[in-house]
């Protein structure tokens, strides 16, 4: 099932949820829809409206402030974009950049993707110990910009140009 993105009244990124609520809520004159998938449209008995890739709500809807985006694998493949930080394939694995074992962490700034073949070859060292510079340097992405790039990881071109960042 396709997401939609869910702007808050000042475009703020809020959430993603299911195309079907998407369209309960413009039904509802709750939201208003901001951008259409090209192709696909949502019919019923006495309804035919394109199905909505954005909405933005018709109300302010005031959220507590969140720091940082929750850490995850799935979220560090997604942020680098399925690239290995060392040799630009296709990523399948994480990979820290600090081993664990000499007391790395979980985290933003120290996980990158990897493809197993460099996660391997990099073993139990940084990259500076196995000749390996990184391409890109990991970052920490904001918690709207996580789930801009997880919205988005297949389809960027979907977007308007005014949501997608500029992660690099």
């Amino acid at each position: 099932m396709r997401d939609t993105l869910v702007l808050n009244a000042s475009f703020e990124p809020l959430s993603t949820v299911t195309l079907n609520r998407a369209v309960v809520l413009v039904l509802q004159d709750k939201a208003v829809v901001e951008q259409a998938h090209p192709e696909l449209r949502m019919r019923g008995a006495a309804v035919d409206i394109p199905a909505p890739r954005v909405i933005r709500l018709c109300q302010y809807v005031r959220v507590p402030f969140r720091r940082q985006a929750p850490w995850s694998r799935r979220g560090v493949l997604v942020r680098d974009r399925h690239r290995c930080a060392y040799c630009g394939r296709r990523a399948t694995t994480v990979d820290h950049v600090v081993p664990r074992s000499q007391g790395g962490q979980d985290t933003w700034l120290n996980t990158v993707a990897s493809c197993a073949q460099d996660n391997h070859r990099k073993a139990n060292r940084t990259p500076e110990e196995a000749g390996m510079p990184l391409l890109r340097r990991p970052f920490e992405p904001t918690p709207a910009d996580a789930m801009l790039l997880t919205l988005a990881q297949e389809d960027l071109a979907a977007l308007p140009d005014w949501l997608v960042l500029d992660a690099a």
